[in-house]
């Protein structure tokens, strides 16, 4: 039994979000990950670099890498199921802890503490934070790549995702936004 955490891992391929919107590109767990991953790292960088923190970046992106792992065996519960109430939210917080705990249970004993730490992270750390600010972003981005190709069904989430962020008044989350965030929905030909 404990060989198969990668595999599992692996699988979050075949795992597809916004499963209750008409999607012009389905989007699956891995791709929101590695969105996840590549924003977060530049999201500390930014706050190191141009706000004075002391964020470590690296450390940010491997979480996002591993910040839905647990969905391996809970699927996607989309947003507006997630969140309907407060009884459902910790319910279904109860239930991710439980599937991180399954997860890291399919590795040697000898690894399950550095991975459980990835699977099942210190959700006070600073860098946690900006995890969660990059997935976040990530549906942004899926919002917008959705827009431009003309489905306006993500336009309520859109308009709900940005407005949420900018709430935060994240100096590196603003800074994100306002300097790359437009470039998502621009074709190739327009980003060149």
């Amino acid at each position: 039994m404990d060989d198969k955490f990668f595999s599992l891992i692996g699988r979050l391929r075949y795992i597809d979000r916004w499963s209750l919107m008409r999607n012009t590109r389905k989007e699956n767990v891995a791709e929101h990950s590695y969105m996840t991953a590549l924003v977060a790292h530049a999201l500390c960088v930014i706050a190191n670099e141009l706000y004075g923190e002391s964020l470590d970046a690296h450390n940010a992106a491997v979480l996002a890498l591993y910040h839905e792992a647990a969905e391996v065996f809970t699927g996607d519960l989309p947003t507006p199921v997630k969140y309907y109430g407060e009884e459902i939210r910790t319910s279904y917080k109860e239930i991710e802890r439980k599937a991180e705990q399954k997860l890291i249970a399919f590795l040697p004993e000898e690894l399950r503490h550095t991975f459980g730490t990835l699977v099942s992270p210190d959700r006070s750390a600073p860098e946690y934070a900006y995890v969660k600010y990059a997935d976040k972003i990530a549906a942004l981005i899926k919002c917008k790549e959705e827009l431009a190709a003309g489905n306006h069904e993500f336009r309520m989430a859109y308009a709900t995702i940005e407005k949420n962020l900018r709430a935060q008044a994240v100096p590196a989350v603003a800074y994100f936004l306002d300097t790359f965030a437009d470039s998502f929905g621009y074709s190739l030909d327009e980003s060149l």
